[in-house]
């Protein structure tokens, strides 16, 4: 079950964190996966069966070349798994007025809808349909404080899978995105980012962040012909903290509030 044995996958952001488990957990089941980034993924690309291209996903010329290449090394393209992304904030009256959102909107919105474009004209002219993955982020589905580009930019790919997957869907490509809470990457070493992980821990009922592996397996699972009828969704992967208060958290607020009465 959730073989993937003869698929042929691009992964983009693969040089660490999600990109580089997802890539590793496509090819333990099977399939060949090249490999996308700004840094080069020579080495990971020679363990899973592709060949690693550096490449800025905004791109647009650059990225039809890299997908193209990809699939002709491979022999084809069956998967496609958006993933390269950036994260920064800004207090909305305080910020650079436009500048932040355009850097977000050209990576982390653009970046996926290049690579739907391009693969998805492989996978047609193919005519064997394919799986299609955007990474888009929890901060997609709700408002986080002064992370106004950021959410909007992963706001702006749930919407956009939406569109994708209606209008390829006839041609037998499914498009998903996954909207994973903070994962624990490289970029949790800048210690704002380790001060946002701690928080997310305490607000999250399974008490942790999240692992890269864990992200990995929700694509593995959304990219298997066994879900071949999961399509246009944008799943959560968040250790219910969408669900509900953490307890921890409960007791942290009330503790501050009984301090503050005193």
């Amino acid at each position: 079950m959730f073989r993937l044995d003869g698929k042929c996958a691009v992964v983009t952001g693969a040089a660490s964190g999600i990109g580089a488990a997802t890539a590793e957990r496509l090819a333990a089941a099977g399939a060949r996966v090249s490999t996308l980034d700004l840094t080069p993924t020579e080495a990971l690309s020679a363990k899973t069966g592709g060949i690693g291209v550096v490449v800025d996903v905004s791109d647009e010329r650059a990225m039809s070349d890299a997908i193209s290449r990809a699939a002709a090394a491979m022999g084809g393209l069956d998967i496609m798994v958006n993933n390269a992304g950036i994260g920064d904030g800004e207090a909305l009256l305080e910020g650079q007025g436009t500048a932040l959102y355009e850097r977000m909107f050209r990576v982390n919105t653009l970046g996926v809808v290049i690579g739907t474009r391009h693969a998805a004209a492989i996978m047609a002219r193919q005519g064997r349909g394919g799986a299609i993955v955007n990474t888009a982020s929890l901060a997609g589905t709700f408002g986080f404080p002064t992370y106004g580009a950021y959410t909007a930019s992963k706001g702006a790919v749930v919407s956009f899978t939406r569109v994708a997957a209606t209008e390829l869907g006839p041609l037998g490509i499914r498009v998903n995105c996954i909207c994973p809470s903070t994962v624990d990457t490289p970029m949790m070493d800048d210690p704002s980012a380790a001060a946002e992980g701690a928080m997310m821990a305490m607000a999250t009922p399974l008490g942790r962040i999240c692992k890269p592996g864990e992200v990995a397996a929700l694509i593995h699972f959304l990219v298997a012909d066994d879900c071949a009828f999961v399509s246009g969704q944008a799943v959560l992967i968040d250790g219910a903290v969408t669900a509900g208060f953490a307890p921890a958290l409960v007791e942290t607020l009330v503790a501050a509030a009984v301090q503050q009465a005193i």
